[in-house]
């Protein structure tokens, strides 16, 4: 991937991750003792609009958090890494999405997440002759479906209107493709790249070899209702790349997984940064996927993502 200044704009959730460590888990009505405390910024825009910017990209995330510490915590980080927050926007009757997370001494998690302000960003927000300027001006939008659905909606609309490409991550189960319920709305079928994570999915993950032909199936059904190009990312099996042009599978690189926390916003992420400068798609997939490779080989989400550096590094040695 060459140097660039791509302007990427990304639209996603936006969370403070607050975790401790503790001996046991406390019954109800107990308290116990806890070490180790963390807090640190996550979320699809969060994590994947900082690893496009770590690819050296103009990135500017779209988002929303409270009027509160911690959306001041969430705009300092984010700014920290040269994501413009701009269009992050501040509820002031809504708190800052948040993760709160108890581990024992087993690794066991348990974990409670507050939405907070991500689910109440709306469509109206949206629709400034500012904002529409930002997408115009943009090479590429990437779009997460965990974000309220009138909203990817109109952001969608907006980019391709402004005939900016766009790439989606549905955030929908695989499970509700296989079984030919996956009712996504019709304008999630323009997208430009529809990156649906089947990672989790244990249909795909046969001997038989039928995770690429279920993979592809899938691809070239999505194709039939409009989507450009579908990318199907399947954890340690690869990625399938279903387009006009056929179906392409690319394998994984072969690391030491540590955490997969982060390693598919580094995909998405460095996938949205190559195709702002406008590499080939299958180009454009290879990097991506180191990307969400050197993640899974670091613990943590945002702390695990890698430079643009890095990624080109293990493209060149690392053995296939």
């Amino acid at each position: 991937m060459a140097g660039c200044s791509a302007k990427v704009v990304i639209f996603g959730s936006i969370y403070v991750d607050m975790a401790i460590r503790c001996e046991e888990f406390p019954d109800s009505s107990k308290a116990v003792g806890g070490s180790e405390f963390s807090n640190v910024l996550t979320g699809s825009g969060a994590n994947q609009a900082t690893q496009a910017a770590l690819c050296g990209c103009d990135v500017y995330l779209v988002g929303k958090v409270g009027s509160d510490i911690f959306g001041k915590f969430a705009k300092e980080n984010l700014s920290g890494f040269g994501v413009n927050c701009d269009f992050v926007f501040e509820a002031e009757t809504k708190s800052t999405g948040l993760s709160v997370s108890l581990a024992n001494r087993k690794g066991h998690n348990r974990t409670c997440i507050s939405k907070g302000a991500n689910r109440s960003i709306r469509p109206a927000e949206l629709q400034s002759q500012e904002f529409e300027e930002l997408i115009s001006s943009a090479n590429v939008c990437l779009i997460n479906g965990d974000m309220e659905r009138s909203a990817v909606i109109s952001i969608i609309r907006t980019a391709k209107l402004a005939r900016t490409p766009v790439i989606l991550d549905p955030q929908i189960a695989s499970e509700r493709y296989s079984q030919g319920g996956a009712d996504l709305p019709a304008d999630y079928y323009s997208a430009d790249i529809l990156v649906p994570n089947f990672a989790e999915a244990t249909e795909l993950f046969n001997e038989s070899g039928q995770n690429f032909h279920n993979a592809k199936l899938i691809g070239s059904d999505l194709l039939g209702r409009g989507v450009g190009c579908v990318i199907v990312k399947l954890g340690r099996r690869g990625v399938v790349v279903v387009d006009r042009a056929g179906a392409d599978h690319i394998a994984a690189f072969d690391v030491k997984v540590v955490d997969h926390n982060g390693s598919g916003d580094a995909f998405n992420g460095a996938l949205a940064a190559c195709r702002a400068v406008t590499e080939p798609i299958r180009e454009a997939v290879k990097f991506a996927s180191a990307a969400g490779a050197l993640a899974c080989s670091k613990f943590g989400a945002q702390e695990a993502l890698p430079r643009k550096e890095k990624i080109i590094e293990i493209l060149q040695d690392l053995p296939r």
